[in-house]
């Protein structure tokens, strides 16, 4: 979705982003099925809304998440650097006397992926979740200076 103009309603992703591994669907509200072969298992997943910011200090995601505990969200770094959200939203029991006008929470898998850039120290990555907010840190690595030394001219 980092390449899509923010007139499609994301305001912060104008540009590309090589990290990502975001898919944007462009069928996703429509009623009929996606094109994208994307299961009932996973449509979820266009509703988990992630923000990726990078500090001096670390690369930061934070997730909405909103009525989902942390036992139900799993946090995994695949080794070729890749960060993996994956849960799963479940679906509301139903009564027999109750009668849905309108339905728009989305139940099922979600998944989401990122592929972290070289400077993550990727034993040192941090989770928590507050608030329906999954916040994950991930530290990067000090930019070493080069080590200049001076080489007297003679002559």
């Amino acid at each position: 979705m980092s390449i899509i103009p923010s007139f499609f309603g994301n305001r912060r992703n104008t540009i590309f982003d090589p990290f990502s591994l975001d898919v944007w669907d462009p069928f996703k509200d429509f009623p009929l099925s996606s094109p994208s072969g994307l299961s009932n298992e996973t449509s979820a997943l266009v509703n988990t809304r992630v923000d990726w910011k990078e500090t001096p200090e670390a690369h930061v995601f934070k997730a909405d998440l909103p009525g989902i505990k942390k036992e139900e969200v799993k946090v995994e770094v695949e080794d070729d650097r890749v960060l993996q959200i994956t849960g799963e939203r479940n679906v509301e029991k139903e009564d027999k006397n109750d009668t849905w006008h309108h339905v728009e929470r989305r139940s099922g898998k979600f998944t989401r992926r990122f592929r972290l850039p070289e400077n993550a120290k990727m034993d040192q990555i941090k989770a928590g979740m507050e608030n329906g907010v999954l916040t994950i840190t991930v530290p990067k690595e000090e930019v070493k200076k080069p080590d200049v030394k001076s080489i007297e001219i003679s002559g």
